[in-house]
């Protein structure tokens, strides 16, 4: 049995709105990706949305709305995507990282304020695989030190901690929708926010900093040509359309795994806090316990046909940032062992439950391997 890590979830309906979009005259810059726009903002609950071409290109234009530039400072997490610090590099700001929490995997709220300095302009916090931060006291530390807060919702659309949604608290929010995403654009990411000169700003830069009117060839600021194309917004629509059977399906799938794993001597299933009412499945990791050779334990799953992967590889120990920063290994202890125990399983929507009782029974037998 071969099991890929991830695999898109798409119907006859996104067919459907994907071929309508090539029958009209609209392949960019159209009806559709306001029409996504207005339904993502609606869904998250936020005044606006800005439907960009990644994830990282909404984090960027987040950072470059609010003034943040060189010489400031940001605070986020080393446990994450390399896009969450590359976009605060892009300005010629610096992120500050935060060791992690070893249950959630989430940056450590309570140690935020220690890295504070006058330099500081924002927390930039990640919901990581899905699970959201405790953003009441992300706001709350803000708040009391003057920052903004950029919240990276890539990994957790439809997620809810104490009743709110992801993305709806920070200044600004990203969500992704790359193809392992819970839902999928194909490539594509979207800003939300209530602040209407951010969207604005937001809304010219992703369009090589032309004005509102959109004139061709006028340009009020330095912009990027980050724009979401028709054909991704029309595949949007549909997937936003389904997003509770999609949310639903993985949540099942997670279910799974977690009844097989739970006995599994030296296996840890994912931690979810009680403080989360949804927890939005993007992938799921687990964790071996010290000792277990975890490279060696995924070359046997690749071997017998399991997809897997080490999630996350810490963002400081990553030789880009070693070069430029000096960091090494000691720095973020948390960080550090977690990620050396990490494998992320196959997990998408439709895996079956033959395909999940393949994986664990393989897991199994490669930790009576080695």
């Amino acid at each position: 049995m071969r099991i890929p890590l991830s695999g898109p979830d798409i119907t006859e309906r996104e067919i459907e709105l994907v071929n309508e979009v090539l029958r009209s005259r609209w392949l960019s810059m159209g009806p559709k990706v306001k029409e996504f726009e207005e339904k993502m903002a609606a869904y998250v609950g936020r005044r606006f949305a800005v439907a960009v071409n990644s994830g990282t290109s909404g984090l960027h234009l987040l950072v470059r709305s609010l003034g943040i530039g060189e010489g400031d400072e940001v605070i986020t997490t080393p446990f994450s995507f390399v896009a969450s610090a590359n976009c605060i590099l892009y300005e010629r700001a610096r992120p500050v990282f935060v060791d992690i929490d070893p249950l959630t995997l989430n940056i450590d709220v309570d140690r935020i304020e220690e890295k504070i300095t006058e330099r500081t302009r924002a927390i930039l916090p990640v919901h990581v695989f899905g699970q959201p931060v405790d953003m009441e006291r992300v706001r709350e530390i803000a708040q009391k030190h003057g920052l903004a807060v950029i919240e990276d919702a890539c990994e957790a659309i439809g997620a809810e901690y104490r009743g709110r949604k992801a993305g709806a608290q920070g200044d600004g929010a990203v969500f992704a929708f790359y193809p392992n995403k819970q839902m999928t654009t194909g490539e594509g990411g979207v800003i939300v926010t209530d602040d209407e000169e951010i969207a604005k700003l937001c809304r010219s830069m992703r369009n090589q900093g032309r004005g509102e009117d959109g004139a061709w060839l006028c340009h009020e600021r330095l912009g990027f040509n980050y724009r979401m194309d028709e054909l991704s917004a029309a595949l949007g629509i549909a997937q936003l359309e389904r997003i509770e059977e999609l949310l639903a399906k993985r949540e099942k799938v997670a279910r799974m795994y977690n009844e097989r794993l739970r006995e599994i001597e030296g296996v840890k299933v994912p931690y979810v806090a009680p403080e989360v009412n949804r927890m939005s499945w993007f992938v799921y990791v687990i964790r071996l316990e010290e000792g277990i050779d975890r490279d060696k334990v995924m070359e046997y799953l690749t071997a017998h046909g399991v997809g897997s992967r080490p999630y996350f590889t810490p963002i400081h120990l990553q030789p880009f940032y070693v070069e430029q920063f000096g960091y090494k290994e000691g720095d973020f202890p948390v960080t550090e062992r977690v990620a050396k125990s990490t494998i992320a399983l196959p997990f998408y929507n439709n895996l079956t439950e033959e395909q999940v009782d393949y994986v664990v029974k393989t897991l199994e037998r490669a930790l009576a391997t080695f």
